[in-house]
């Protein structure tokens, strides 16, 4: 178990302490490694040791970010010392460091922004100190491509393919960077191929990754975890900090899964291992493009002169003690931004920041003002994903806010959610912001029930049943009580603003809501809202509501959940018990007494893409060639994995489509 003792260490530093190891002490390095944070006591000289005896005791001296980067900050007093089996075992017991950006990378007037890497929504089941969907581990100051991101093959794709000829694309991030790709840019539309020492990298980190997810969590001990660390580092120092980013979270979710840590999921690390997979193969392959190379900074580019209008605002909570707020603006033209605040503080600074003022430009703005009003931005400066930069260059001006019901915020309310979502999902990134007019119906937990209204101001007959689920579990944030106070108005109108669920069937994450104009029963709120309450820091009071209460239309009851009553579920429990039981656990799924049967469900359905690749995994699963003598001849796990990648891949897209679907 991991001690709050022990400083982080370097990737490099921890992988090359395990690789002086002798085949002997690697073997016995796992149960050394057990002890190590239960013996960890704080040192007179801000150090940390660690007593293995009378005769060897470790010492760790971090540097001055608090990180040990460097071999000669650990050291051990036995005989054997640097190459000794304590030495490496409190290294890797020690928790893994999040490098530091590349000097020069991406753009110099911007501090690294934690909300690049963990967005500023939670997870599903998140606990009160979660990180968000795009990275429940909480990594801050990365762009991966918003790593830890699950970005699925577009609709229809059945697999992807390891280096000889990977399938599906990655997500769209910033430019490259780092000593490989200094210098690089990258944009959406176009991209940049990868240099020789990238695509050595990629294949090295292939090969570790593949290795990995073969051994799963059962055998993925402290020796498989210091390959990933070196692949790692390795990616870092060829300028891929996506590849880099992916490879440390495998790690992490390798530790959290053998120590049994609270709130980890198999899926997570599935989603990992996905992600990391793609990223090597497709650098394997030779493809480039910023979402595959990803960057340290976010790159800024000149915008010009822009008019942005705010949306909403919600408030940001990382696992590892960030936080803040984002604003939503819309251009004049109908394109989104968001202006971001995130900075160590956790809770305290998530609820304080959403009435801080704006670091843009010397305008007199707060974030509570900007949501609801609008600002003329000189010299703009945005980034690749709609980020507005403050550099010494940007001048910024407050103008008059416009109503959700003028241009161009009523463009958000224009279309059906059905078509919205399908738009938003098909994206190979996060989605964006929709809007819509709904019914409240009724309550399910902390879920609120609600339905769409027409353009009339009437429930649609065909109106699917949605849910509005908490943005942010916490409970000292405003989220979960508004929701609570809106179920208790079955009947009213309002208008929700929020971000589609990608892994959840009818499911909204809501950020702010406000009164449908013209409707009898609908919300009234304090002038000073403009018409909007963000329900991350606005709380909603009884007297917010006007009019007689109105009749429910249709039925409360939740209806069949057409994600969670399909039968890929075997697909992802097969895949799941790959990653915790390795190649072991999916070849011992054949040997039930009718294996063709498992996956009779998956045809039946229409799934036959998917019954075909689970297929195919298990029985490269059991594909094991030998010899006359017993020896293995294709001893590689480069099979495996492209055959679990395709099961994975194909799967993310399966279920994105089935999510559109509920909404229809």
């Amino acid at each position: 178990m991991t001690s709050p003792l022990l400083p982080p260490v370097a990737a490099e530093v921890a992988a090359e302490a395990v690789e002086a190891l002798t085949a002997r002490l690697r073997k016995k390095l796992d149960a050394a490694v057990e002890g190590c944070g239960e013996r960890a006591e704080a040192g007179a000289d801000g150090g940390v040791t660690v007593r293995f005896g009378e005769d060897a005791v470790v010492t760790l001296r971090p540097g001055p970010p608090g990180v040990v980067a460097d071999a000669a900050q650990a050291a051990c007093t036995c005989l054997l010392s640097p190459r000794c089996l304590h030495r490496a075992a409190v290294l890797t017991a020690a928790p893994v460091a999040d490098p530091l950006p590349w000097p020069g990378a991406g753009d110099e007037e911007e501090e690294p922004d934690p909300a690049a890497a963990t967005g500023p929504h939670a997870p599903s089941g998140a606990g009160p100190e979660d990180a968000s969907p795009a990275d429940p581990a909480g990594e801050p100051g990365r762009d991966g491509g918003t790593a830890g991101q699950r970005t699925p093959a577009t609709a229809g794709g059945t697999g992807a393919a390891g280096p000889g000829g990977p399938a599906g694309a990655g997500a769209s991030g910033g430019g490259a960077a780092g000593p490989a790709g200094a210098g690089r840019t990258g944009t959406a539309g176009g991209a940049v191929a990868p240099t020789a020492a990238q695509v050595r990298a990629g294949a090295a980190l292939w090969a570790v990754g593949a290795e990995a997810l073969a051994a799963g969590v059962a055998a993925g001990g402290a020796v498989v975890q210091a390959e990933l660390l070196r692949a790692a580092h390795t990616a870092r120092v060829a300028g891929l900090p996506a590849a880099e980013a992916g490879a440390l979270r495998v790690v992490r979710g390798l530790r959290a899964a053998r120590e049994r840590a609270a709130g980890q999921r198999l899926a997570d690390l599935a989603a990992a291992f996905e992600t990391l997979l793609r990223t090597a193969a497709l650098l394997a392959a030779g493809t480039g493009g910023p979402g595959v190379t990803g960057s340290n900074r976010r790159g800024y580019a000149s915008g010009g002169s822009l008019r942005v209008h705010g949306v909403c605002r919600e408030p940001v909570l990382t696992a590892t003690g960030y936080g803040g707020v984002v604003t939503h603006l819309l251009g004049a033209d109908g394109v989104p931004y968001t202006l971001s605040d995130v900075r160590p503080g956790g809770l305290a600074r998530a609820k304080g920041a959403g009435s801080a003022s704006v670091a843009l430009g010397g305008g007199v703005l707060d974030h509570a003002g900007l949501a609801r009003g609008g600002l003329r931005i000189a010299g703009a400066t945005v980034s690749a994903d709609g980020r507005l930069g403050s550099g010494r260059g940007v001048r910024a001006t407050p103008v008059p806010g416009v109503s959700w019901e003028g241009e161009p915020l009523a463009a958000l309310f224009s279309r059906p959610a059905a078509g919205a979502v399908a738009a938003l999902l098909a994206r190979d990134a996060e989605p964006g912001l929709l809007g819509c007019a709904v019914q409240v119906a009724g309550a399910a937990g902390d879920h609120l029930l609600v339905r769409e209204l027409s353009p009339d101001g009437t429930v649609r007959a065909d109106a699917p049943l949605l849910r509005l689920r908490p943005a942010h579990p916490h409970p000292e944030l405003a989220h979960t009580a508004n929701l609570r106070r809106l179920a208790a108005w079955p009947g009213l109108a309002l208008r929700v603003v929020g971000r589609p669920d990608p892994d959840r069937a009818a499911t909204l994450l809501p950020l702010a809501v406000g009164p449908v104009p013209g409707a009898a029963y609908t919300l009234r709120l304090p002038s000073e809202w403009r018409d909007r309450a963000d329900l991350g820091y606005d709380r909603l009071q009884g007297g917010h509501v006007t009019g007689a209460p109105a009749p429910v239309v249709g039925s409360a009851e939740p209806g069949p959940d057409v994600l969670a009553d399909s039968p890929l579920w075997r697909v992802g429990r097969l895949l799941e018990a790959g990653v915790a039981g390795g190649r072991r656990a999916v070849a011992e799924s054949a040997r039930s007494p009718e294996p063709a049967a498992a996956y009779a469900p998956l045809r039946r359905a229409g799934f036959t893409g998917a019954a075909d690749l689970a297929a195919d995994l298990v029985a490269e699963a059991q594909r094991r060639p030998r010899d006359a003598f017993g020896r293995l001849t294709d001893p590689s796990a480069d099979g495996y994995a492209r055959a679990w990648l395709a099961a994975a891949t194909h799967l993310t897209a399966a279920r994105r489509s089935l999510v559109a679907g509920s909404w229809v």
